[in-house]
């Protein structure tokens, strides 16, 4: 189990790095601007997506609680969405309209960590079957 723990922070430490860089490059290499912290976005999913992965995982030993591993990873998606907006509620909410290159940078991110999330959950629930 610590392997599959190391693995799952690896993985999402890895995209953080590789995707946040990119996007910043490509940014920069478009000369495009983004009213809010992008590096924020990527950290707040890389953490919350990571943190997900290794609580299903260390809750998929509990055999009480392996029949309802679906559901509860379904919770903490909304859990995630809700903590998303508290944190990012000044960028998401004050601003008037968000460019392409603004919409882009919030969706981008989600689609990636959540993408990943979705193998590594689905993995933790094909395990004992």
């Amino acid at each position: 189990m610590n392997k599959a723990l190391f693995r799952y922070i690896l993985v999402f430490v890895g995209l953080f790095l590789v995707g946040f860089y990119t996007h910043q490059f490509l940014l920069a290499y478009l000369e495009l601007k983004v009213s809010f912290s992008l590096e924020k976005i990527y950290l707040f999913h890389a953490f919350f997506s990571g943190l997900i992965c290794v609580n299903l995982r260390v809750v998929s030993t509990v055999d009480k609680l392996f029949p309802q591993l679906g559901f509860i990873y379904l919770s903490t998606l909304v859990v995630k969405l809700i903590l998303f907006v508290i944190f990012f509620y000044n960028p998401l909410f004050t601003i008037d309209s968000f460019s392409l290159a603004e919409k882009t940078s919030l969706v981008f991110p989600l689609f990636i960590f959540l993408l990943t999330e979705a193998i590594f959950v689905l993995k933790i629930l094909n395990q004992k079957e």
